[in-house]
């Protein structure tokens, strides 16, 4: 039914949808439906949310919180490319690093986050690394996947003209690995916000995970929702970008 609307069709659909859930969210918490500390009207929170943007709070907490992720987002995006690539053209760091991998891919990340703040403190050096550490694990796998799916018909090419090994892997395996990398990074950002917001919630140190905890503590339900909503609507603005960007970069790749 989605191929017989139009693109505005699809948005306006969109649109009803949230309105809709909106709606049943006011007349709910306006009839009692649950308690106000549990469930606050929707004109409440909108009220609270126009407070924290007046006042600067909110943008402190999320250019705290969006510095983290992307700055460990970026740190896993380097590491993984760079060692999902030597394992795919390194028989020796595939056999050293594949253990590894499979070890530290399906272990809950944030079960690290004692260790992360013990080592690192409670600022957002601990937080950074364990973003970069639940993110760069896709990427490897992501980008090791890409490498080996390499037509070889590119590298025997290449290597007939006298192209060498590492030549070859910047020239003709990382762009090749381009399109598939953009969309494991796309993968990995919501795990890398999903990280640094529940790292803040448990650890502290400011942010916007800090912020929702302390005032779910005081049974500030308004800015929790707030925050929440917020939380919501910049994962789905981000990954709008990143999809704009491959989009746009990547044009070439289909």
């Amino acid at each position: 039914m989605d191929k017989a609307l139009s693109p505005i069709g699809l948005k306006l659909r969109s649109v009803a949808s949230i309105v809709f859930l909106i709606a049943i969210w006011e007349i709910a918490a306006r009839a009692k439906a649950a308690p106000p500390i549990l469930l606050p009207p929707f004109s409440l929170v909108a009220v609270q949310l126009w407070q924290s943007i007046a006042d600067g709070t909110l943008f402190v907490d999320l250019g705290i919180s969006l510095m983290r992720a992307f700055a460990g987002l970026a740190l896993a995006g380097a590491a993984g490319v760079l060692f999902g690539m030597m394992m795919a053209h390194s028989r020796a760091m595939n056999w050293l690093l594949d253990p590894i991998i499979a070890l530290g891919f399906p272990s809950p990340k944030i079960a690290f986050l004692p260790v992360f703040v013990l080592w690192f403190g409670i600022e957002s050096t601990s937080k950074i690394l364990l973003v970069a550490f639940a993110c760069i694990f896709p990427v490897v796998i992501g980008t090791y996947s890409a490498a080996r799916a390499v037509n070889r018909i590119f590298f025997w090419s290449a290597s007939s003209l006298g192209t060498g090994n590492r030549r070859m892997l910047w020239k003709i395996t990382l762009p090749a690995c381009l399109p598939r990398v953009f969309a494991t990074l796309r993968i990995a950002l919501p795990v890398a916000l999903i990280t640094t917001f529940t790292a803040e919630m448990v650890a502290g140190g400011g942010g916007m995970g800090a912020t929702l905890v302390y005032s779910q503590r005081f049974f500030e339900s308004p800015v929790v929702f707030a925050y929440i909503l917020v939380m919501l609507g910049i994962g789905l603005a981000l990954d709008a970008g990143m999809t704009a960007l491959l989009q746009r970069w990547l044009v070439w790749a289909g």
